[in-house]
């Protein structure tokens, strides 16, 4: 795990050196950079040593002739596998680790590489020969890469904030990625908050020549292409029991200790009893949160879960406590993730990764990508319970979703309602996307400044959606768009980005079994109503843990990695809500409409809707553009 950085064209290598030192954190255990000035061409990297821990394994690495120059973010589970084929082809190796891998098949059959890769990786190399720069990030992009043409070349980065280090990069706002935050309170790739930024989508590759891209592909097709498997469900559980042991032993791979998050709840205490299969209980550190507040205002306590699950395990369960954010938690938690991403998840997550690393523990696995593969989420069930009502004549379900709007959006129930029926009257793939929206559209309409109306004017706020899902053919059932869509987008563009940065922040290393690729592919051929049966969710996740784990931690109900948000921002944050959403500052900035939002709060307060998240998205908005644009040297030096 490492950061990576680099360019072609007119620059030179003090601006290697200046993405070394911002993203110094994803890899404090080693550092290079490598620098052609005739091709005007350079690599950077921080390296975070996790396999073959020798300085022969440092990176940019190269071949023996020199011609092939490469730098990489991840780790690839099958390269011993490729070793031995590419052994067998004549190479040979100098190291252990699986950085030498990627640079002799690379040499053997270029880009085609990447159908033969099961891992998680960014990647940059350079091949000489060609004049050529190839980049690619994995089927999930589960590790990160942003990139931007400017007027002197091609650059890319692990991490936005490397690439403000850029002289020339051009630092316009993209109004787009705002419309984007507000509707999903995530931005879809490729978008990003700057309009020369962009990020790369789930198994993207891209050609660079003379500073310029030649070429972009996207070198994983749907898995949902392939045809479903007929199995019955005995079959089903024994199939799917092997795949998930070998996704988790592949990657308990490691030269540095192995640890895990154990929320629990059903995808991390899974994890965590198939890696105590291979590896003695007693001695796997694992992590929860436990918060001073408990149950509140609907959110669940998960840590009795998580101590039920220990102690079934016989793991060792480390508690760290959480107490409300300040203001300055908050906002370093948005330059933590590059992204104005309005959860306080993140901040969860950072806490766990400081005392891994305190501990010295430099891997953990998460069972992130659960729900977005094995179907868990509660929109996965208002798709199903379509069958009762979408049907009717859009005329009554006009009549359905404005009924819906009168229900009490401060309770659990109302907003449930409000959400399942705020698109009913539109046609069936746009209900399908519109799952994804956490504000209604007329809220956001009526948010927007004049301005930004004008702005945004003419962008279907689905646009990257309806992109996406017309790679997918008329044949694949709906819940499965709909899943292909969680791991495209939620998936990637939230979850993952903020495991990501928050992890790395504190260098550490996350890796996500559920995601395996050969396991998601096996995912996406199982019958749909093995997934989502009824209104049962993961079913045949639930059915393969029922041997591992206590009923209850099986069959518990389905909580997010959160905090009570509300109760932080009507207390512990009310100051900094206060000056981020002041009349002034809403003037100053021009996106948003003042009355309105001062309208959206007072609603929020007595009760009558839950715009919680909408509100702490406006919050994390303007604190993004405050420390990525306004204050570019405090950007440019923290």
């Amino acid at each position: 795990m490492c950061g990576i950085a680099g360019f072609q064209g007119g620059y030179g290598r003090d601006l290697l050196t200046r993405f070394n030192v911002r993203q110094q954190h994803r890899g404090p255990d080693d550092q290079d950079i490598w620098y052609d000035s005739v091709d005007r061409i350079g690599l950077a990297h921080r390296r975070l040593s996790i396999i073959d821990l020798s300085p022969e394994a440092a990176q940019p690495m190269c071949d023996e002739s020199g011609n092939i120059q490469l730098v990489c973010n991840g780790e690839i589970y099958n390269f011993r596998e490729l070793r031995s084929f590419l052994e067998s082809k004549g190479y040979s190796f100098k190291t252990q680790c699986d950085v030498e891998v990627l640079i002799h098949l690379y040499d053997f059959e270029g880009p085609d590489m990447l159908d033969r890769l099961n891992g998680m990786y960014a990647l940059a190399i350079w091949d000489r020969r060609k004049k050529s720069l190839f980049l690619a990030v994995d089927h999930a992009r589960i590790k990160p890469l942003y990139y931007a043409e400017t007027p002197n070349g091609f650059v890319f980065a692990s991490e936005i904030k490397a690439l403000l280090e850029v002289p020339d990069l051009d630092r316009s706002i993209n109004p787009n990625a705002i419309h984007y935050h507000l509707a999903y309170l995530w931005c879809p790739a490729g978008d990003t908050m700057l309009k020369a930024v962009r990020k790369c989508e789930p198994g993207q590759a891209l050609m660079v020549e003379e500073g310029r891209i030649q070429r972009i592909w996207t070198h994983e097709p749907p898995h949902y292409h392939a045809p479903i498997r007929a199995i019955d469900e005995r079959d089903a559980i024994a199939a799917l029991t092997e795949e998930l042991e070998a996704a988790v032993e592949r990657q308990m791979v490691s030269d540095v200790p192995v640890g895990a998050f154990l929320s629990g709840g059903l995808d991390s205490s899974l994890i965590v009893a198939l890696m105590a299969k291979h590896t003695e209980a007693a001695s796997l550190p694992c992590y929860t949160i436990k918060s001073a507040i408990g149950a509140h205002r609907g959110w669940v306590d998960d840590l009795p879960y998580a101590r039920q699950a220990a102690q079934h395990l016989g793991v060792k369960l480390t508690e760290i406590e959480i107490t409300p954010p300040s203001a300055d938690d908050v906002a370093s938690m948005i330059y933590t993730l590059d992204e104005p991403q309005s959860d306080i998840a993140p901040i969860n997550a950072l806490l766990i990764s400081a005392r891994a690393r305190q501990d010295g523990v430099k891997v953990l696995l998460s069972g992130a990508g659960g729900d977005d593969v094995f179907s868990g989420y509660r929109r996965h069930i208002a798709l199903r319970l379509e069958r009762y009502w979408g049907w009717l004549p859009s005329s009554l379900r006009r009549a359905v979703r404005q009924g819906s709007r009168l229900a009490p959006g401060g309770t659990g129930w109302g907003r449930r309602l409000q959400t399942a029926f705020r698109s009913a009257d539109r046609p069936q793939d746009e209900r399908l996307m519109s799952t994804f929206f956490w504000s209604d559209r007329d809220v956001r309409s009526e948010l927007y400044s004049s301005d930004f109306h004008a702005m945004v004017d003419g962008e279907p706020v689905l646009k990257p959606l309806v992109e996406r899902f017309e790679r997918l053919g008329s044949n694949v059932p709906d819940l499965n768009k709909l899943l292909y869509l969680e791991q495209q987008f939620f998936l990637a563009d939230h979850n993952l980005n903020y495991t990501d940065k928050a992890s790395m922040a504190e260098s550490i290393e996350v890796r996500v079994p559920f995601l395996d690729r050969e396991l998601m592919k096996f995912a996406a051929t199982l019958p749909v109503d093995l997934k989502l049966n009824g209104t049962k969710t993961k079913y045949l996740l639930r059915k393969v843990a029922e041997p591992l784990l206590p009923r209850d931690v099986i069959y518990r109900p389905k909580v997010g990695f959160g905090a009570p948000l509300q109760e932080w921002l009507d207390n512990d944050l009310r100051g900094m809500v206060e000056d981020t959403l002041s009349r002034e500052s809403l003037r100053n900035r021009g996106w948003f409409d003042p009355d309105a939002v001062d309208r959206l709060r007072a609603d929020n307060k007595a009760g009558r809707i839950d715009a919680a998240s909408t509100i702490f998205e406006m919050v994390c908005l303007e604190l993004w553009m405050r420390r990525f644009v306004d204050n570019q040297g405090l950007a440019a030096a923290a």
